[in-house]
């Protein structure tokens, strides 16, 4: 994708008030596994709108156990759908 493009998608999105861009899970495991031992034992405040919709908090979800932390704390907005409710994180299956 060109710069002219990108530039293009950026003000439209301004314009239409679509200015939502959450960052990738691709590119916050790409980013994160250089960091691994600094996470050990930490407590991680993730401070996001929804955690359900959130990629870091999914991250650190998933990897929760692997990354060693010691707890993982979220925000989210008093209207989310989700807020006050304790919803799975996965589908497991069988």
């Amino acid at each position: 994708m060109s710069i002219k493009t990108l530039n293009k998608n950026l003000y439209r999105a301004s314009i239409e008030k679509k200015d939502e861009f959450y960052t990738q899970l691709v590119d916050i495991e790409k980013e994160l596994k250089y960091y691994k031992e600094q996470f050990r034992g930490k407590i991680i405040y993730c401070n996001c709108d929804d955690p359900f919709e959130s990629n870091f908090f999914k991250y650190f979800a998933a990897n929760f156990n692997s990354l060693g932390l010691k707890r993982l704390i979220t925000t989210s907005y008093s209207n989310s759908p989700v807020a006050g409710r304790q919803l799975p994180l996965f589908e497991i299956e069988g």
